[in-house]
């Protein structure tokens, strides 16, 4: 460990709009074999977390900051955990930041460099900007999010592109371009890509960003969200069931899926002893068992949304309809075939 105190801890920042696949690179980095040990942090934009419970099972420190952005409202909390994980940096290599879909990550990337304590204990290594082929032409335009990610990254992984045809890619690939000229681009399905080659590489250039946003360096910040964009969680100790909740959550992706920017969240069937993982981006839904409840684990379905002007009792009143009469009232026979691998697409 000697030159521990003398090196500066790399920090990898992931950013992308909402669905682009940051949580599925994420859990990639944390189990490809690269010898590298990281902290995690992760940032969620409602007040119910989940990205936390989506992360891999590993070794890793994992940090949750919930309910406000990192770029806004809870960036105290990132330069708190930040200087907590600096007292202990010999534990790891190096540092992940996924922020939320709606975040910007100027004020993220800026806290490496206007805070004094941060700036002498770790470098901003890269910034890492997951973009979803699929909805990425129609979202551009609408949230400025998706600009500014894209304008401040040096590495822009265009993920899901099994989901498009070559002409929507290079369409893509365009429109990225005119905003970042200088960033690589890689292609990706599942984000399926060489995790070594991501790490280490001393790749954020704080001259070419300076270009980009002259007053960058400045603390003022007026970054806004959407005010048509809200979120909301669903939260349910009773178990679902599966033959009420699967055709509710693919009416309900089909009929508000135009605005419905993403959902996710871990289900408790009754009757079965996995979690059940179910993630949603406009009308594409898919979902699968994750892991065996553990046995401390409160058995809880906890459901978030995030979109513009959703009808939130709508949505609460069909999700409460999903819940079992009677606790336990399946008996232990749920039918696990019904619950299987599911991938929708209206």
């Amino acid at each position: 460990m000697a030159g521990i105190a003398n090196t500066k801890t790399p920090v990898t920042v992931l950013t992308g709009y909402l669905g682009s696949g940051k949580t599925t690179l994420l859990n990639r980095i944390l189990t490809e074999p690269h010898g590298k040990k990281f902290a995690v942090i992760v940032n969620e934009f409602g007040e119910v977390g989940i990205d936390n419970d989506l992360v891999v099972d590993t070794d890793e420190e994992v940090f949750e900051m919930n309910n406000g952005c990192i770029c806004c409202t809870v960036r105290g909390d990132l330069i708190r955990i930040l200087e907590s994980l600096m007292r202990r940096r010999g534990r790891f290599d190096g540092i992940l930041i996924e922020t939320t879909g709606l975040a910007d990550p100027a004020p993220v990337a800026q806290t490496f460099f206007v805070d004094e304590d941060v700036r002498s204990k770790t470098r901003l290594d890269s910034i890492i900007t997951l973009v979803d082929a699929k909805h990425f032409l129609d979202e551009l335009d609408k949230a400025h999010e998706v600009q500014e990610q894209i304008a401040f990254a040096d590495t822009i992984v265009l993920n899901k592109v099994d989901l498009v045809d070559e002409r929507v890619l290079t369409a893509a690939e365009d429109r990225i371009r005119r905003l970042n000229p200088t960033a690589s681009i890689l292609r990706s399905e599942r984000c399926d890509l060489d995790i070594a080659s991501l790490l280490d590489r001393k790749a954020f250039d704080l001259d070419r960003v300076l270009e980009v946003e002259p007053e960058f360096l400045d603390e003022a910040h007026d970054h806004e969200h959407d005010d048509h964009i809200n979120s909301f969680s669903l939260v349910e100790g009773r178990p679902m069931d599966p033959e009420k909740f699967f055709p509710w959550i693919q009416s309900t992706v089909q009929n508000f899926g135009i605005d419905l920017l993403r959902m996710k969240g871990i289900v408790s069937f009754d009757g079965d002893d996995d979690r059940y993982v179910i993630q949603g981006v406009h009308m594409l839904l898919e979902g699968d068992h994750q892991r065996a409840w553990k046995s401390e684990e409160p058995r809880t379905t906890r459901l978030v949304f995030i979109g513009r002007n959703l009808p939130k009792d709508v949505i609460s009143d069909g999700f409460a309809k999903c819940c079992v009469v009677t606790q336990g009232c399946a008996g232990g026979n749920t039918d696990r075939d019904h619950m299987g691998t599911v991938t929708i697409s209206f």
